[in-house]
């Protein structure tokens, strides 16, 4: 499948007149990005702590969730701090864990649901055990708004709950009936309503410093914004608005974190924690987060992050690691089964639809990605979870929808969502064994319905002879990207490489140099091969690069290189006016 790419719209020349202190580049990149107006400029490159945050109070039920916890706090409550298992809702209980070792408090526990057997949420399951724990209060952590049977239960056994969370509340229903219900995405008061679950919290933390009498020197929160940075860009949050100024002081503080276990992380990973990106909290902070409940003890990456203790901190530290291995192990064992299977097939289905009783859930997505990137088509893989459900992953191969997919044969699953690269599912125990026909059969009937007609934008076409130090600051200055600020993709055409390399243990990894004025600049695409891309690179050859140019500290070294997207005709390219 070749993807298709468009060259962006050229600045207009009001927008060049009304941005005209900065260079050429900058202005297309902000005006790719709907940023044109100077003010709004100066705040989106330039955001301020003190003045581009919201008051936390605006937040629907935050007086209500500031009252119960300083009550709590007072009268010494048995609290528990409830948080969901991935790298938002575990950031997010340490800030409070955090919190509470600040002002001295002492009664309080975290609960961290076991993904395999427990699921996502706050559920009434938690709440029969956390009940004779002696606990009055509950404060959930990005969970809770549509949980109404847990809320519910929790009532039942004179436990109240102040739910902190940012998933819209089931259309139907609406939000669960706790003490208070701290969501942005309710009450129509908080000026911006993307936040992630642990800057939530984070919100409920000011304004409880802000309404008790702690001796907390001011603006010591801050350095707990290292917890909010990694959720805030490891959540897939839109990194506009408020999420901006926490992805980007919250990456700040990660630069100097004194926590002993990303520390350890860091020299463990033989990551540059000074110059510290984006990239490195989604590749390298949150896989080992997530990794943690995929393998059964999500308080693994709990304690990583909260540990003080540097000897408890590399023990945890080592044993993240230890899982991390162990999950690429498995997937690497799922994902030999599965291509075994697929070979042995007599003709290799418009859709794949495997999975077995014996696999996790939890490890089916990134099985599924890898088919779907190999054999060019959507994947569907499952697994059967610790109470007996059939859940499972499913990822596009890049042209077809998987939502769209699963909206038309709804009635196979108990429960499906997701976008059109990605979704989940579970599936009825009726369906399991004609799960695969059903879906390849709705799969033709759609036809082109199935298909997501999209093009990819490029933001300004370059020379190799542009990548150097200027167009570095003026990357650094739109950065962190990721949600809503997509890092900026570049066509360099015509461009010829002296040297096709293929690197890594497994030769998994392909490189590619080019002489720059007698100076090497390299290309890197991690899980590919020259056959990947739409046009396979040949040394001497011509060819035209998709790519994004990055920065590297990798073992101390510093390295400006690309890292291909895609590899194409210099036709494959679309004017913005075609477009």
């Amino acid at each position: 499948m070749s993807r298709s790419y468009y060259l962006a719209t050229p600045v207009p020349d009001a927008v060049h007149a009304a941005l005209a202190g900065y260079d050429d580049l900058t202005k297309q990149l902000l005006f790719n990005r709907g940023v044109t107006e100077p003010e709004a400029v100066q705040q989106f490159l330039n955001p301020s702590y003190d003045t581009d945050r919201h008051d936390p109070f605006l937040l629907n039920d935050m007086e209500r969730a500031v009252r119960r916890v300083l009550r709590a706090i007072v009268e010494n409550e048995k609290v528990m701090v409830y948080s969901d298992y991935d790298c938002d809702g575990i950031p997010g209980a340490v800030v409070v864990h955090d919190f509470f070792k600040a002002i001295g408090f002492q009664n309080f526990e975290h609960y961290i649901p076991h993904r395999h057997y427990e699921g996502f949420g706050f559920s009434a399951y938690a709440v029969e055990k956390i009940a004779h724990s002696g606990t009055t209060l509950i404060i959930t952590i990005d969970c809770g708004t549509s949980d109404h049977e847990a809320v519910d239960a929790a009532a039942r056994y004179g436990i109240d709950v102040i739910v902190t969370d940012h998933h819209e509340p089931h259309a139907a229903h609406g939000p669960a009936a706790a003490a208070a219900v701290v969501n942005p995405k309710l009450g129509g008061t908080y000026p911006f309503d993307g936040l992630c679950g642990a800057a939530v919290v984070f919100k409920l933390v000011e304004a409880l410093i802000a309404r008790g009498n702690f001796a907390i020197k001011p603006g010591w929160e801050k350095w707990w914004l290292d917890m909010v940075g990694i959720a805030t860009i490891g959540d897939l949050v839109p990194l506009t608005g408020e999420n901006r100024v926490f992805a980007r002081f919250g990456l700040d503080v990660l630069r100097k974190s004194r926590r002993p276990g990303l520390q350890h992380l860091f020299r463990k990973t033989r990551t540059s924690q000074r110059y510290l990106t984006e990239d490195d909290i989604g590749f390298t902070i949150a896989p080992r987060i997530n990794a943690a409940s995929r393998m059964d003890t999500p308080e693994d990456a709990f304690h990583m992050l909260a540990a003080t203790d540097e000897a408890d901190a590399g023990v945890h530290v080592a044993h993240l690691e230890k899982l991390n291995n162990e999950r690429k192990g498995l997937v690497a064992s799922m994902t030999k089964e599965l291509k075994k299977r697929i070979h042995d097939m007599v003709e290799i289905p418009d859709v794949l639809v495997l999975g077995s009783p014996e696999w996790r859930p939890s490890l089916a997505g990134l099985a599924a990605n890898s088919l779907a990137e190999t054999y060019r088509r959507p994947a569907f893989i499952w697994g059967r979870d610790g109470n007996g459900v059939v859940k499972g992953s499913c990822r596009s191969e890049g042209s077809s929808s998987v939502v769209t997919l699963m909206n038309a044969a709804t009635h196979l699953f108990l429960e499906h969502g997701g976008h059109h690269m990605s979704g989940g599912f579970s599936v009825r125990d009726e369906h399991i064994y004609t799960f695969g026909d059903t879906l390849n059969t709705t799969y033709r009937d759609l036809g082109t319905a199935a298909v997501v007609q999209e093009e990819q934008m490029i933001d300004a076409e370059l020379a190799l002879t542009d990548i150097a130090s200027p167009l570095l600051r003026a990357l650094a200055s739109l950065a962190p990207f990721g949600m809503g600020n997509p890092k900026p993709l570049f066509s360099f055409r015509e461009v010829t490489p002296v040297r096709v390399d293929v690197f890594g243990k497994a030769k998994e990894h392909l490189k590619l140099v080019f002489d720059v004025n007698g100076r090497d600049v390299e290309a890197i695409a991690f899980f590919a091969t020259p056959t990947s891309f739409a046009v396979e690179p040949a040394v001497g050859q011509a060819v035209t690069l998709i790519a994004h140019v990055e920065q590297s500290f990798f073992m101390g070294r510093m390295q400006i290189r690309l890292r291909i997207v895609d590899i194409v005709n210099k036709n494959d390219i679309n004017l913005a006016d075609n477009v």
